[in-house]
């Protein structure tokens, strides 16, 4: 363990693209979501984005939009598919993206090896939690691409899925499918800050990446409670220093830099941030920081918060999240409703639990 510098509390500066297509995202740390337990964030990430030549978009945003510089690009793809067609569409799936090298094995191992005959047009979004705008505006949108398909299927988070609820788009119960191993820190290779837990994330020359505070607030609270929580569950925390202390350290500092924060898709802009841009740590879901090791060996290096790379054991206070499948309301054709129900099957079977577990996932 690192011994770490002194605590800094003033006002860090926002730093803002000129010219982003993602919108006006609000610079208010009042707007920032409350960790429970923890000190109120009083000062404001700094946005870590690639310099990249942002092009003029053809068209309004839908409300459900995954534009995002460090992802999602599609600027010589042009496209509208409206409601007319949807009736001639299978499926449309809407989930979250914190399992999407799960998915992908399932759709092209189980789902159309299955079920191809009733599941032939079909699309699916990972992304952050867009299921509402996309349910109740039935429209999606990546630049110039816009599809007015709603899914009958959404795949998220219960904070989600009780939005869902809540707007009466669903029906039946929800279905518990996905269970995460907590959280990890993804650093670069070779670790070179010699990160090896929370408490060096404190350090003033520790520069951390998060999700979106403003478009992925569940994301953002996901890992910022990990870091107090797990700060708070310490039996033997550096000499000096507490919880309190931690996160202050990190979220209320004036260090340069010292926090920053990705533009849209967590599991795409922390990576690039570590790699490429500013940061030099950032808190991701374990499933993730694998998959990224995997892709990039030689970029990057996973520290584990319990237990080792290969058999993480979370921490007290790691927090170890669960995804649920539930169904969307709809004007649904009989094809349309045995296609659901094919994907139902298929997440609920035994090869997509055996799929899980290779992804570093597994079963509630």
């Amino acid at each position: 363990m690192n011994t770490l510098g002194p605590i800094v509390r003033s006002v860090a500066a926002l730093v803002l693209l000129s010219g982003t297509t993602l919108g006006t995202v609000s610079a208010l740390a009042k707007d920032i979501p409350l960790v429970p337990g923890a000190p109120a964030i009083h000062e404001k990430p700094v946005l870590d984005a690639p310099q990249l030549l942002l092009w003029t978009r053809n068209g309004t945003p839908a409300a459900a939009d995954l534009t995002d510089p460090t992802s999602n690009e599609l600027f010589d793809l042009h496209g509208d598919l409206n409601t007319s067609v949807c009736s001639n569409v299978d499926l449309v799936l809407s989930t979250e993206g914190n399992y999407h090298m799960a998915l992908h094995s399932l759709w092209q191992q189980v789902v159309l090896p299955r079920y191809g005959a009733d599941i032939s047009n079909w699309y699916y979004t990972t992304s952050p939690p867009v299921s509402l705008p996309e349910t109740l505006h039935d429209n999606f949108s990546i630049e110039n691409l816009y599809l007015h398909c709603r899914p009958s299927v959404a795949v998220a988070s219960m904070r989600v899925i009780k939005k869902l609820e809540a707007a009466h788009q669903t029906e039946g119960k929800p279905i518990p499918i996905i269970k995460g191993r907590g959280n990890t820190l993804l650093v670069k290779y070779g670790n070179p800050k010699h990160i090896d837990s929370v408490w060096d994330l404190g350090r003033p020359d520790v520069r951390l990446v998060t999700p979106n505070p403003y478009n992925e607030p569940g994301a953002f609270l996901n890992y910022a409670a990990t870091i107090y929580d797990i700060a708070a569950h310490d039996p033997n925390p550096p000499k000096g220093w507490t919880a309190d202390q931690l996160f202050n350290a990190i979220f209320n500092s004036d260090v340069k830099d010292k926090w920053l924060y990705g533009a849209r898709i967590h599991h795409r802009d922390e990576p690039w941030s570590v790699a490429y841009g500013r940061a030099d740590v950032a808190v991701i879901m374990y499933q993730l920081g694998e998959y990224t090791v995997k892709v990039f060996p030689s970029t990057f290096t996973l520290v584990p918060l319990g237990g080792t790379v290969n058999d993480p054991k979370p921490l007290p206070g790691n927090l170890v999240g669960e995804s649920y499948l539930v169904k969307i309301k709809g004007p649904w054709t009989h094809r349309q409703l045995v296609a659901r129900q094919d994907l139902i099957k298929a997440y609920e079977s035994n090869a997509f639990t055996r799929i899980l577990e290779d992804d570093g996932l597994t079963r509630p």
